[in-house]
């Protein structure tokens, strides 16, 4: 069954994650990735792991959004949120442990520079 409200953590640019409780429709979700956009944007999920992902702006290097943490050798600009999912690929709240974990994986912000983001961009539409 699917929850009409989660507990997600949010991760915002340079600030330590925090976790929040989000409703859990289309509209709502759009609107949590969109804090600092021009206009509402779209959702992009980033695989974590097994149940967990990132929900974040599609857009956001494209539009400038502030750049937010490294996530391998890509770069995450704007509000993200770490989410879980259920195995019928329906959000769900994060546990008090995957709180814990993903709180300390990006605890701390990363110095990221324009030509960082301009290279992952590059690499996205080049696929490189």
């Amino acid at each position: 069954m699917k929850e009409k409200r989660i507990k997600a953590l949010m991760v915002e640019p340079g600030k330590h994650p925090c976790v929040v409780e989000l409703k859990n429709d289309l509209d709502s979700l759009q609107t949590a990735v969109s804090i600092g956009a021009p206009e509402q944007g779209l959702i992009e999920f980033v695989y974590i792991e097994d149940n967990v992902s990132i929900l974040c702006n599609e857009e956001g290097k494209l539009i400038g959004l502030e750049p937010n943490r490294r996530l391998g050798e890509d770069i995450l600009c704007g509000v993200f949120y770490v989410v879980a999912e259920n195995n019928n690929g329906d959000l769900k709240s994060l546990t008090q442990e995957q709180q814990e974990r993903y709180s300390k994986m990006f605890w701390d912000s990363d110095v990221i520079d324009k030509s960082d983001i301009e290279r992952t961009v590059f690499s996205i539409f080049f696929g490189g």
